[in-house]
């Protein structure tokens, strides 16, 4: 008996992914939880598995198709056996061999000239099927021609756009907009029959938004469009000064964007900026990686710093509601790395990061990145962060302005460490000196508390007895 195989929650927030590589085909024996595609969803890799033994009867997708958590991607038989490669095939095939082993040549002919002609047969019945299959059908008199749908008005599976318990019934082209818009469906309450989201629903979500923002401004609505939104500009034609190379955007390339721009349009940002004296950190680092044998990075040193801050100051743990008017205090630190990856940039978590000692968050931290060079991190691995870090030092690069990664209200952003002459009291000498960016969302962090916060930080650097100090 055929049963479907549907995309499993992979995890909380993932909703859909693009497939990259089909492992099996039709007519192919599986086994229970073995790989039957992979799809890179929200900065992950995630291989389906099967739900059972038996034979793949159906494939519904191809490489490169965009696929959403409940839908069907494969039918299957369970316990069931191959029509064409099955051992049962084999066995019979085998004792036919041995009973014909010595035909008369006679039969023999009459064996192929029997077994042509079935295969002529089978030719021609399914010539002409192909034929009507493919052949576009007339308008009948008095009609006009109907175009093919692209999909964009049919009916929603409910159970393929639900998040939690949270439903968004809305048509493709109303999603599409929301995402085009840089909106959350799940936060848009429909005004059609059984709360059905509609465009126009979308778009006073952006208007009331925008209005909370500006502090009562209204955003121009004549058009349809919002400027410093998602929506863009209908682009030229460049191929009339020169030629031109179209590179589809990667699964990685895609989200970040859809993020970046969520979170540019709808978080008022601040970035404070300052420098840590890392002059005798860094010899420390230097000469304990002489010895170690995991190697300490000042990323590492950050994470335990930015951890520490983050329980002195914890509304920079936080996460604002405004649906609810609520600010979510986290009694958790969960610490996101952004580690560059030839795909895009990636941001696992180093969990409970407030309770490990620098040496361990080396060496997860190193392991991490290894991991997610070789996109082997799962989405869990890139969930709970309340605070990231951008560490752009090895790069290069004197300052940069780090964009909040919503829902966290703040993000670190860190170049690389020059030497300066600073002057002691009495006397200029050269200091080692890294430059940092703190952004943070302004409706939650204040600028003094931003500037004291960052400043803590430095002092923490330049002086680590004062963690040891203030517990």
């Amino acid at each position: 008996m055929s049963q479907q195989i549907k995309v499993p929650e992979v995890s909380d927030g993932v909703t859909e992914g693009t497939v990259i590589s089909i492992s099996v085909a039709v007519d192919d024996r599986v086994e229970e939880d073995q790989t039957l595609l992979e799809m890179e969803t929200d900065k992950a890799v995630v291989a389906i598995p099967s739900p059972f033994d038996g034979v793949i009867t159906e494939i519904n997708v191809s490489e490169g198709d965009t696929i959403q958590v409940g839908q069907a991607i494969m039918s299957g038989d369970p316990g069931g056996e191959s029509a064409s490669s099955g051992s049962a095939k084999e066995e019979k095939d085998q004792a036919e061999d041995k009973k014909e082993e010595k035909p008369e040549p006679d039969a023999e002919k009459e064996k192929e000239k029997e077994k042509e002609k079935k295969e002529k047969e089978k030719k021609e019945k399914e010539e002409p099927k192909q034929e009507t299959k493919e052949a576009p059908q007339a308008p009948q008199k008095g009609e006009s021609p109907t175009p093919p749908s692209d999909g964009t008005d049919e009916e929603v599976d409910l159970e393929t756009v639900r998040t939690g318990d949270r439903v968004a019934p809305a048509a493709p082209s109303v999603r599409r907009l929301a995402r085009e818009l840089g909106v959350d469906i799940y936060q848009v309450q429909g005004t059609g029959p059984g709360e059905r989201i509609s465009e126009e629903d979308v778009r006073g979500f952006v208007r009331e938004t925008m209005e909370r923002i500006t502090g009562g401004g209204s955003a121009p609505a004549s058009t349809g469009e919002f400027p410093g939104l998602h929506a863009q500009r209908p682009l030229p034609d460049f191929t009339k000064w020169g030629g031109v190379t179209v590179e589809p955007l990667t699964r990685v390339r895609e989200i970040t964007a859809d993020a970046m721009s969520y979170a540019w349009s709808t978080i008022p940002m601040v970035t404070q900026y300052d420098k840590a004296d890392i002059t005798e950190l860094e010899a420390f680092r230097k000469q304990y990686n002489q010895k170690a044998e995991v190697k300490l990075t000042m990323t590492a040193i950050l994470v335990k710093i930015c951890a520490a801050a983050l329980k002195a100051f914890p509304r920079f743990n936080s996460s604002l509601d405004l649906a609810r008017k609520e600010l979510i205090l986290k009694q958790y630190v969960g610490i996101g790395v952004a580690v560059d990856t030839p795909g895009g940039l990636l941001v696992p978590v180093i969990r409970d990061a407030d309770q490990k000692g620098i040496e361990k968050l080396a060496g997860e931290l190193n392991e991490t990145a290894e991991k997610t060079r070789e996109r082997r991190v799962s989405p869990a691995d890139m969930e709970g962060g309340t605070f990231t870090i951008s560490n752009l030092g090895g790069i290069g690069g004197t300052a940069f302005t780090p964009i909040v990664y919503a829902p966290q209200v703040a993000i670190l952003g860190v170049s690389r460490a020059e030497r300066e002459q600073a002057w002691n009291g009495s006397e200029f000498q050269p200091r080692l000196r890294m430059p940092l960016s703190l952004t943070y969302d302004h409706r939650v962090i204040d600028g003094a508390d931003g500037a004291r916060f960052l400043r803590w930080i430095c002092e923490a650097i330049e002086k680590p007895i004062n963690l040891v100090m203030k517990g």
